[in-house]
């Protein structure tokens, strides 16, 4: 069982921007110091739901402050963002962590950001799969040229080369694909990757993904042993406190004007309609899904899900409270005292 945390850089209101960064850098040192598996860090945009425009480069702060820790992102948004570029960031910080850095990527969403960094909506709701293969023939070949709609440009050398890692030479950095639909799951198994599965998700949702998952990934070929080992994450929430109510009051007090604030600002590039979710409801469905209670329940909680989809991985939002000493004993509690019952 592999338990690490989720940051999302959140900014609660009343809050500054360095303050919400603070707190996430300070979270992820205090993981390394409690024993967790990881760090995955999101990247948004002109929003106050998460004040992190680029995951990688967070990532490369953190992997400079650790030394154990594996960090990725969760996840870099590939329609904003050219997937050479975004691979030899990749190759860099793989090889310069020996080892410790994983490339969540995503489709994002159909943001202004697209309309902001000139990708435009045809990136978002066509080009995924393009830049998704570019991306990984960048970490995986020597040399590289591309045809397609997107990305046109003869061929160049790979440089830094990210399966020249001195003490494990042979491989590159770990791809993860957040998923949220039928598309998705069966465009990461036909390329073998592993899932990033939302905290909204059910232990149930999750488990028929990862049936899907196998379903495809064995129909395109993939080796039975890659897809049974296939690394999946189920991302949620934890809140540690000695008393199940005490942890979700944590919760109700502060997240729901934080989502409120955050999701609200969210502006599509065409104008479509977006229907938010209820703050309230939606902070009580997480705190019903997820480790949200004493150690033991959250404990409990995280081997259950597990047991139902298969999946050992876990990246845990522990910021829900929004303040940062609460924030840093949590983050310490999921990893000295949860992560023990886990093992």
């Amino acid at each position: 069982m592999r338990v690490g945390t989720f940051v999302l850089a959140a900014q609660f209101p009343g809050q500054g921007q360095g303050e919400a960064l603070h707190r996430a850098v300070r979270s992820a040192e205090v993981a390394e110091e409690s024993g967790l598996d990881s760090v995955w860090l999101a990247e948004h945009h002109f929003v106050p739901y998460g004040v992190c425009p680029s995951a990688v480069t967070l990532a490369a702060l953190l992997l400079g402050r650790t030394r154990r820790i594996r960090v990725g992102t969760a996840v870099s948004v590939l329609p904003t963002a050219h997937p050479v570029s975004l691979g030899e960031q990749a190759a860099l910080l793989h090889l310069t962590s020996g080892g410790r850095f994983s490339l969540g990527v995503g489709r994002g969403g159909p943001w202004v950001d697209l309309e902001v960094f000139g990708s435009g909506i045809e990136a978002y709701e066509k080009g995924f799969p393009e830049s998704l293969d570019l991306l990984l023939r960048w970490l995986r070949e020597p040399r590289v040229a591309a045809q397609g709609e997107r990305f046109t440009f003869r061929e160049v050398p790979v440089v830094p080369r990210p399966d020249e890692l001195i003490d494990d030479p042979g491989h590159g950095p770990e791809v993860v694909v957040a998923c949220t639909s039928p598309k998705s799951v069966r465009l990461a198994a036909e390329r073998g990757l592993p899932m990033l599965l939302g905290m909204h998700c059910g232990d149930e949702e999750k488990a028929e993904m990862v049936r899907q998952w196998r379903k495809h990934a064995l129909a395109a070929g993939r080796p039975a042993d890659d897809v049974l080992a296939a690394g999946h994450v189920s991302a949620g929430v934890a809140q540690i406190a000695d008393r199940r109510p005490d942890a979700a009051e944590a919760l109700l007090k502060a997240m729901p004007g934080w989502l409120r604030q955050g999701l609200e600002a969210h502006v599509t590039v065409d104008g479509r309609h977006r229907a938010m979710r209820d703050p309230v409801a939606y902070t009580e469905l997480l705190c019903g899904l997820h480790p949200v209670g004493p150690p033991r329940l959250a404990a409990d909680r995280i081997a259950a899900t597990a047991e139902r989809t298969g999946i050992t991985r876990f990246a845990l939002l522990a910021e829900g409270s929004g303040d940062l000493a609460a924030t840093e004993e949590n983050v310490r509690r999921l990893g000295t005292e949860v992560l023990p019952l886990l093992t």
